[in-house]
């Protein structure tokens, strides 16, 4: 997948660009708050129906107006085009188009124009809870598994509807309402675990891969993948618990609390881990994530969003890295910086064709 233009209006620091890129290599240069990430996070929107840096839509409309819109033109590797637009009002739900199409779901969206961002938000993945890595995995497979997107959908309603019955004091929680929403959450939830469970698998091998070669193969990672849906019937797991969750006010078992152990020589890396091993650990994960999507997904090779990536690493990995992304199995690169010699240092390594825009009190410019 190529994204050839950009079209940005209010959306957050930038008032307005028109941009058009190179089909390989993009690079964003400028200060820290100038608006380098503000593009990628655009870019992000269009593709995964939300912001990567906001959790409300209203906080990407640029400050003092009512409205944000985006517009993306793109093209398939089969040379098919797509135009995507969306549109962000205030107190309005948001409006995404394909090819002045309004989809019926936003979720229909999802993994037509596969994506992985790399950025500093990821730290949140070692050092957050495990919500942070529940998610990771759910934007992985959900652009590839449409059946697993409506499973996680439905579980995650019918989890709403049982807390809400556990909080009810007056009257007490009918026990046939209870016992149905469990049956929902079941048997969404086994959906959800068996793919979960399925992608860590063949995903973890990738993983490791990518960090032995950014690292130099100097120390052992793994991913474990840690689930109530591993006890047996997830039913008998979640009914089990009734009298407690009655007792909290919401539901302790389920698919909603699986994890992922993440570990550095056999240790939890939140524990061992220094910042350049953390670094190197998030954007192994991430690369893995791209080359699994390329193998996996449509068919179609991702976009990859580099945001400030080599903050906090010695010369020797950031030229590792440098080396992978400009390789043959990724395709269009997306890259923000500060630094000018770590951009100059990629474009001399790709030898290919790039375009280069700065950045600057939210104004991009060639």
């Amino acid at each position: 997948m190529i994204l050839h233009q950009l079209s940005i209006v209010n959306y957050r620091n930038i008032a307005n660009a028109e941009l058009a890129f190179s089909s390989k290599m993009n690079c964003f240069i400028g200060d820290n708050g100038e608006g380098k990430t503000n593009v990628l996070d655009a870019i992000h929107f269009l593709s995964l129906c939300r912001s990567a840096l906001a959790s409300a839509d209203s906080a990407c409309i640029r400050h003092d107006q009512d409205m944000a819109f985006l517009q993306g033109a793109y093209t398939h590797e089969d040379g098919t085009r797509e135009e995507i637009t969306l549109g962000l009002r205030r107190g309005q739900k948001k409006q995404l188009k394909r090819n002045k199409k309004a989809y019926p779901r936003l979720s229909d969206h999802i993994g037509l124009i596969p994506l992985v961002m790399v950025s500093p938000e990821d730290g949140l993945l070692i050092a957050g809870g495990s919500e942070e890595r529940r998610r990771f995995m759910d934007v992985v497979i959900s652009q590839y598994d449409r059946r697993y997107l409506d499973a996680l959908v439905a579980y995650n309603k019918a989890l709403q509807q049982r807390n809400a019955l556990l909080k009810q004091e007056e009257p007490p929680a009918d026990g046939e309402l209870l016992a149905l929403w469990e049956e929902e959450m079941a048997r969404h939830g086994e959906v959800v675990f068996r793919a979960r469970e399925s992608y860590i698998k063949e995903f973890t091998p990738l993983f490791e891969d990518f960090y032995g070669r950014v690292s130099g193969a100097r120390e052992h990672v793994g991913l474990e993948y840690t689930s109530h849906g591993a006890r047996g019937s997830l039913l008998d797991v979640i009914r089990g618990g009734r009298q407690r969750d009655l007792a909290v006010g919401y539901s302790l078992h389920g698919v909603h609390r699986d994890d992922l152990v993440m570990t550095l020589g056999g240790y939890p890396i939140r524990r061992e881990g220094s910042q350049g091993q953390n670094k190197t650990y998030l954007i192994a994960l991430k690369l893995a994530q791209f080359d699994f999507l390329r193998r996996t997904g449509s068919q179609t090779t991702p976009l990859l969003l580099l945001d400030d990536i080599f903050d906090k690493l010695d010369a020797r990995r950031v030229e590792q890295i440098v080396r992978l992304v400009v390789g043959e199995r990724f395709g269009q690169i997306f890259v923000t910086d500060t630094n000018r010699d770590h951009l100059d240092s990629i474009l001399a390594s790709a030898q290919s064709d790039y375009s280069l825009f700065h950045v600057r009190g939210g104004e991009v410019r060639p």
